[in-house]
Formats: structure tokens, C-alpha cells, sequence
């Protein structure tokens, strides 16, 4: 692909930022894209490195990139990731902490740019087809796909490696060699260094038709999303809460498929077909008094009110007590909870001198919230409010001194609550969405 072929194909946008690696496959792609600006140079470039930590010559990959994007004259941001311990394996975590990291780099307006190449796409089939994977893990990679707001572009898809190659030498280029590409133990390398060379050796177009058997199963993805898309929306509320009892009576294939489609929805990894067994059985139909939970990396998968409810794990915050001393400042709070304000204008009073103010988490005794007559124990009026178990141990209480006062979001207790022109609203400011 050259300059000219490289700017057809990602016609209209303008605004690129461009993950670079520093290896080949990365280093072919900003160079073409170095020279479709020298044709038009409205286009606008960044390109960002990762550091993964992983490894020794982390630092020295730092250097080679910062060194021909200077000399390239193409802004380069370099992020260092850390890789959660989850259980997903080193592969799996450096992509995850990857493609965060891309997330937030993301400029209005540029769409982000990849180098995977046809022997990629053939390496992601075989992996697919190693998982037992259905028609959506053998699509393999799109070239184009929603990302982020925006766009994640793959224009070097239909590009063979040697194609690469061929570029690279003709325009003497240099690039870094990952050692760890050379380690077999990694699937992926072991399909590119021991069984597609073996594949290619003895049918020439393998790539190529494993390209088209993708498409063709990424086809028949999209007529199931057109076919089933009314009917996944019909049967989630306002969060994305998917309704259970529609689907008791569909067949298990049926079933799957708009399971499937409502994780990814949620954004959620393609799941097993053993997971998806595992979501019906043991979450949505679980005994009634149940509170079942599947956890799925840093997620969870819960039922509450006859929904299925695709949520960010968080600890609970169980006894912890915090202390607000100058409320005209917001309060931070742990594990992505966000932050509490109190804002001029509301019904709920300001402490009185010599009240200490403070969150906590849980409270004893019986409470009584405006609007309700009598005094609950905490338990009961969170299940009169509909608020789902896992957020009862992580929504802040607001106490002056010993005394609860206000749930944010929730509800004002009559001991909080004033008709004076001081009063306030506390509000939760959230940080992330679960």
C-alpha cells in the first residue's frame, strides 16, 4: 500500500493518532502515513507508544520511537501502563492496559490507528478457532470499528508481512525486534513461528482465505445484530439492565445469541459458550432469595428485580467512617466512588456548630427519611427504594456527628431536613459508571 492508497482508504477523517510500537508492522504504518502528509499537509499526526513495563529494553523501545518521531516531525506521547492481576494472563492484561491507555489519549476529533497486518488476522482466527470460538470470535478484526467515541481503523489489514517487508527495505527503515515475539510459549507466536509458516508453505492464498472466512462470519454477525437488535433494546431499561423472563421461554441458541449481544453491549469480552451456560444458570435462574454473582475480570454479572445487571466490581465499604472537614471542598472518596459536594439550594440543613461531619457507609438503629412515615432499619428502606444490594455497602451516608442525615441520592432523613433558605443538596459526582 502506498502513500496515495493508504489516504483513500481512510477517507474522510483527518486527525490520526497512530499506536506505534516501534517493530515493523507499526513503523510501516507511520511511515506512510509521514508520507501521505507530505502530500497534504492539512492531515494532522500523533502517534503513542506504550510502555508495558514488561520488558528490560522497555526504556531503550522509549528511545527508538521518540527518535524517529523526531525525526519524522510527529508529536509522540509515550504512557506507562501497570498490568492488573486478574487471572487473564500476560497477553490478555497488556492489551487490556493497552487500549485503555489509547482510550485516554484519544483527542476530539482523531481516530486511532492500528498496524495489524493479514498474517495477524489469520494468527486472531486460529486463536478463535483454538477457543471454540462462534461466528463473532471468527470474525476476527474489522477494519474499521467504533472505538472510544470515535473510530479504530486496521488499514494495513489486507497487507500481507512480506508486503511490509518490502516497504521497510525499499525505504531502509529500522525498527525494534520484541525478543519476546521469538517466545513460543506465547500462542500467538507459536501459530506465527510454527504453524502458519507451515500453512502458507503448502497453500499460498491461506491468509487470504482465512480473511474471507472471517468476513463471512462477521457478515452473519451483522445480519444477527440487525435481525435481534429491536428485541435487545425492548428488553433492557434505562441502564442497560437486561429483562430475564422474555428469554425463559426461547430456545438456548435464541438465548445465546442475545446474551451475547447485550454483553457486548455492555462491553464486555466475547464470553464462552461455558460462560453463557454459567450466566443462565447460575445468575438468572438462581433460587429467588439468592444473590447470585459472576464475575468476568474486573466486572460483574448480578441479578436484582428479575434483571441481569452488568456492573464494575468494587469493594465494599463496610465500617469505613470519613472525615469531611472543610466542606467547602468536595470530599474524595475510595475505588472510583467519586466525590461528594454539597451545593447551595435544597432541603437538606448545614451542621450545626460543633457537629463533626463525616461518611460512612452503614447505620444502625432506625431511620427516618422525609416522605415516609414511621422508622426503618436501613436494610428495609434500601429494598422500599429499589437500590440494588451492591450499592447499598458503597452509597456514602452523610452523618453529623452521630446522627445520619442524608443517603446521596437517596433520601434526606427528618433529622436533616430544614425549609430554611440555607438548606443544601449533597451530590455524588461519579468518576465511573458501573
Amino acid at each position: 500500500m502506498n502513500a496515495p492508497a493508504i489516504a483513500h482508504s481512510l477517507h474522510p477523517h483527518r486527525q490520526f493518532l497512530i499506536a506505534f510500537s516501534g517493530g515493523l508492522d507499526s513503523t510501516v504504518l507511520l511511515h506512510q502515513m509521514v508520507c501521505w502528509r507530505a502530500h497534504s499537509p492539512e492531515i494532522s499526526l500523533r502517534a503513542i507508544h506504550i510502555h508495558h513495563g514488561i520488558s528490560p529494553f522497555a526504556d531503550d523501545w522509549v528511545a527508538h520511537c521518540q527518535q524517529i518521531c523526531q525525526q519524522w516531525q510527529v508529536p509522540l506521547v509515550v504512557m506507562r501502563v501497570t498490568l492488573p492481576d486478574e487471572g487473564l494472563g500476560t497477553e490478555a492484561h497488556a492489551r487490556q492496559a493497552r487500549y485503555q491507555a489509547f482510550r485516554e489519549a484519544l483527542l476530539p476529533g482523531e481516530v486511532l490507528l492500528t498496524a495489524q497486518h493479514l498474517d495477524d488476522q489469520s494468527e486472531t482466527f486460529l486463536l478463535a478457532l483454538k477457543r471454540g470460538s462462534g461466528p463473532a470470535g471468527l470474525s476476527a478484526m474489522p477494519r474499521v470499528s467504533a472505538f472510544a467515541g470515535t473510530h479504530l481503523i486496521r488499514p494495513l489489514l489486507s497487507e500481507s508481512r512480506e508486503t511490509l517487508t518490502r516497504w521497510a527495505a525499499r525505504h531502509a527503515l529500522s525498527w525494534i525486534e520484541d525478543e519476546s515475539n521469538q517466545d513460543a510459549a506465547y500462542d500467538r507466536n507459536f501459530l506465527r513461528l510454527q504453524v502458519l509458516p507451515l500453512l502458507n508453505a503448502r497453500w499460498a492464498h491461506f491468509a487470504q482465505a482465512t480473511a474471507r472466512s472471517a468476513e463471512l462470519c462477521a457478515e452473519q454477525e451483522q445480519l444477527l445484530d440487525e435481525l435481534l437488535g429491536d428485541e435487545l433494546r425492548t428488553r433492557m431499561d434505562d441502564r442497560g439492565a437486561l429483562a430475564i423472563l422474555p428469554l425463559v421461554d426461547k430456545s438456548p441458541v435464541y438465548r445465546a445469541a442475545l446474551l451475547r449481544r447485550w454483553l457486548a453491549h455492555c462491553g464486555a469480552p466475547m464470553p464462552s459458550r461455558e460462560m453463557l451456560t454459567r450466566l443462565w444458570d447460575e445468575v438468572a435462574l438462581a433460587r429467588e432469595d439468592a444473590t447470585p454473582c459472576l464475575r468476568m475480570g474486573a466486572f460483574e454479572i448480578r441479578r436484582y428485580q428479575q434483571r441481569l445487571h452488568w456492573i464494575a466490581r468494587r469493594p465494599g465499604q463496610g465500617d469505613n467512617v470519613f472525615a469531611w472537614q472543610d466542606l467547602r471542598q468536595p470530599l474524595p472518596l475510595p475505588d472510583g466512588l467519586g466525590r461528594l459536594s454539597l451545593v447551595a439550594g435544597g432541603t437538606l440543613r448545614l451542621p450545626q456548630p460543633g457537629e463533626a461531619v463525616s461518611v460512612r457507609f452503614t447505620a444502625s438503629g432506625l431511620v427516618h427519611i422525609i416522605g415516609r412515615n414511621g422508622g426503618r432499619k436501613l436494610k428495609k428502606i434500601w429494598q422500599e427504594l429499589g437500590v440494588a444490594p451492591w450499592l447499598r455497602d458503597t452509597t456514602p451516608l452523610l452523618f453529623y456527628g452521630e446522627t445520619l442525615v442524608a443517603a446521596a441520592g437517596y433520601f434526606i432523613t427528618r433529622e436533616g431536613w430544614t425549609d430554611g433558605d440555607d438548606g443544601v443538596t449533597l451530590v455524588l459526582s461519579k468518576e465511573s459508571v458501573g
